[in-house]
């Protein structure tokens, strides 16, 4: 079998990669670049868990490589070291050490020994995760509960003010998920993590958005009073459905001011069907918490006047091809995706079910709300109804 020949970047090609990567070039983008396949790149990138290595920097105080030249023409003439040393500038026992560990007088070589200066100072410092064992089993039972790594550094800082020791960054937490070479957390607590990435994609990376169907008479959103949109007052929601093999469907609904989250068990996509779970979940709710309703431009609301009637809410509609325009509720989708990956048949999930992974993500302390969770929010709105 013929064998593959081994693919090599250069430092610049390297840098180049790491620059792409960082601004959300895929792979297979990058590997044409140079002509190359995804997985040479991927072998770059893949080491350090898709997080790019901080660029070294020699020592101001080290020894450089044009001051190891001159130790070595001195000791090819016999030069003493302190003779040596007074032309450098440096301490006598800073030549001998020097000399004494690559080799001695006779066999020392500058380019040898500036490479193995450069090579031992490779001392990678312990991160905090790994020298605080009590502060990285909060970290990994908050991941195990499907908290993102933000939302657990934002919880410990809120938690722990004046104990530093006691927080941690969440990248600190990021780099010690996708390095495992750092030997902190587990490999298995990825699963939990929102993304379920081998290795940490870039921020910028492009979402691609599906298309949205029509429905006729629909009161758009740029008829929404301004009190909806500056998420002041509670009791507005915004909502969507997210899908399953076989026909099913969730009815995910999001507060825009706590951004309190409901699940609402669906027969199917029907507007019958949908309107009638929607009428069922929000009569539970205080009539000051439930004012208008945003939705984006799917048939299984076309029976948004029945919905109206019976619970008095307002019912605005998105522009098309505009999910941003429901920020919350489009989040909230992506969250759920943890809980319910694509391919999963949502039909199999009680009511009970849904409302105990709501609990859960209305349990997450959210940075948008300074770290507080949702339910202390709505709660708070529900205590000033009374």
């Amino acid at each position: 079998m013929k064998q593959r020949r081994r693919i090599y970047y250069t430092a610049s090609q390297r840098a180049e990669i790491w620059d792409r990567w960082q601004r959300g070039e895929s792979m297979s983008s990058i590997g044409r670049r140079f002509d190359r396949a995804s997985s040479s790149v991927f072998s770059v990138i893949s080491p350090t868990g898709g997080i790019r290595p901080a660029d070294r920097k020699r020592g101001s105080r080290a020894l450089s490589l044009a001051e190891r030249e001159e130790i070595s023409r001195g000791l090819s003439v016999s030069e003493p070291l302190r003779a040596i040393a007074r032309r450098l500038g440096r301490s006598p026992s800073t030549i001998s050490r020097e000399v004494r560990r690559n080799g001695g007088v006779a066999r020392y070589r500058a380019t040898a020994s500036d490479q193995a200066a450069w090579d031992r100072a490779l001392r990678p410092k312990p991160c905090k995760l790994a020298c605080s064992p009590s502060l990285a089993q909060a970290v990994s039972a908050k991941l195990r509960r499907k908290w993102s790594p933000e939302q657990i550094a934002g919880w410990l800082r809120r938690s722990f003010p004046k104990e530093p020791h006691r927080q941690v960054s969440h990248e600190t937490i990021y780099r010690s998920l996708y390095i495992q070479a750092r030997g902190v957390l587990k490999k298995e607590l990825l699963e939990h993590l929102r993304a379920r990435r081998t290795i940490r994609r870039s921020r910028h990376a492009s979402l691609k958005r599906n298309g949205l169907g029509q429905i006729k008479d629909a009161v758009s959103i740029s008829e929404r009073p301004a009190s909806v949109e500056d998420r002041a007052i509670p009791g507005h929601w915004e909502g969507d459905l997210i899908g399953g093999t076989k026909n099913s469907y969730i009815a995910t609904l999001v507060e825009r001011h706590s951004r309190y989250v409901m699940l609402v068990k669906v027969a199917n996509k029907d507007t019958r069907s949908v309107v009638s779970a929607l009428i069922r979940q929000t009569q539970r709710l205080p009539r000051e918490l439930y004012k208008s309703l945003t939705w984006d431009r799917g048939k299984e609301l076309a029976d948004h006047p029945r919905l109206s009637l019976a619970t008095d809410v307002e019912v605005y509609f998105c522009d098309p091809q505009s999910p941003w325009q429901r920020g919350s509720n489009e989040n909230t989708n992506r969250l759920l995706r943890q809980y319910f990956p694509r391919g999963t048949d949502l039909s199999l999930y009680s009511q009970a079910k849904l409302s105990a992974v709501a609990r859960q993500l209305n349990e997450r302390p959210r940075k948008t709300l300074e770290y507080q969770t949702p339910a202390e929010r709505f709660q708070a709105c529900v205590a000033a109804t009374r």
